[in-house]
């Protein structure tokens, strides 16, 4: 069972992860939504140097941005109160290539669906139905519109150029639309010497549940990626598709990784929930081979603790499956 957190702030410290893979941890998840392999060397040499200390070789995963629509970059955080108005592309700052699915009555889904905005009029006006506080890259969904972004970036190209070099192990490609996105990235990876390095897909979209089946060959891992996933279909069904991609796994003998608010609450508290340490240990009894955890380490109050109540949770459940197996 491999047991991911992501690095951010709140764990760049050596100490900090020193602990974490003392705890459990057996690799990182690097986010270059918000950064790049270059721009991340120092993050990288202190996971180098808790590593050491340990005696223990952690994996590396690259989480690109892939076909991912994200706000632009704002002067300040924006404050965006139920009921408000705002002009996307004005006031907001969104990929161009959303702009002509701005038609009124279309939902946009800003921060893994915080926020909820609607289209009332045409120019990209739109009203607050559900408010928060935004802040530049953040996530930007439009459920129903077809928007097909290229597989990568160039800021993607650059990172896998890089990647072997920095010891990547990993790459997560994000809104896997089909196979033909994932061989796109395979090239690129072996053409720069990164043979070596696995493809997990990410499930995020209606169009990669639909075209599992011909990504299950084309993967090394399957990402259940709930956040974005749940902006795609009402919530209440998000636990159904969890269910289905582990079985459609399962049957292939693919392994997948569940990832996305696992131990949410831990951003601010010291203990989780009940209900998450059950989704955690659910997750590892439906065959899960890896669990990640993202804000909770990169920008939570307790990233160590998030450590030790995942990695413990998930032994207690492969304990659980143990006894169970025996017992029949």
């Amino acid at each position: 069972m491999d047991i991911y957190g992501t690095l951010g702030p709140a764990c760049a410290q050596a100490d900090t992860l020193e602990q974490m893979l003392r705890l459990g941890m057996t690799g990182v998840r690097l986010n270059l939504s918000h950064t790049s392999l270059a721009q991340a060397s120092g993050q990288l040499e202190a996971l180098g140097r808790a590593a050491g200390r340990c005696g223990v070789s952690p994996r590396l995963l690259i989480d690109m941005q892939g076909p991912e629509l994200r706000v632009g970059e704002l002067p300040a955080p924006l404050t965006l109160p139920e009921g408000a108005r705002a002009v996307l592309g004005r006031d907001i700052p969104v990929p161009e290539l959303v702009l002509p699915a701005l038609a009124p009555g279309q939902e946009v889904l800003l921060d893994d669906g915080k926020l909820l905005l609607r289209v009332t009029a045409a120019g990209g006006e739109a009203v607050v139905v559900r408010g928060g506080v935004l802040k530049s890259r953040k996530s930007v969904a439009l459920p129903g519109a077809d928007i097909r972004p290229p597989a990568m970036t160039e800021a993607d190209r650059a990172n896998i150029r890089d990647a072997a070099a920095a010891g990547v192990t990993g790459v997560m490609q994000p809104f896997v639309r089909g196979p033909e996105d994932l061989r796109a990235v395979r090239q690129a990876l072996d053409a720069a010497g990164g043979r070596h390095i696995r493809l997990y897909a990410k499930i995020e979209n209606l169009d990669g549940v639909g075209r599992l089946a011909d990504l299950l060959p084309a993967a090394d891992e399957i990402v259940i990626a709930r956040g974005d996933l749940g902006n795609a279909v009402p919530l209440w069904q998000l636990p159904g598709l969890q269910k289905h991609i582990a079985a459609a796994c399962r049957t292939a003998g693919r392994p997948f990784m569940v990832v996305t608010q696992m131990l949410a609450s831990m951003e601010q508290s010291p203990v989780p929930t009940r209900a998450e340490v059950s989704d955690v240990f659910n997750a590892v009894l439906d065959g899960a081979a890896s669990l990640m955890v993202t804000g909770e380490t990169a920008v939570g109050r307790y990233p160590a603790e998030v450590i030790r109540y995942l990695a413990n949770t998930a032994r207690e459940a492969e304990r659980f499956l143990e006894e169970h197996h025996a017992d029949h």
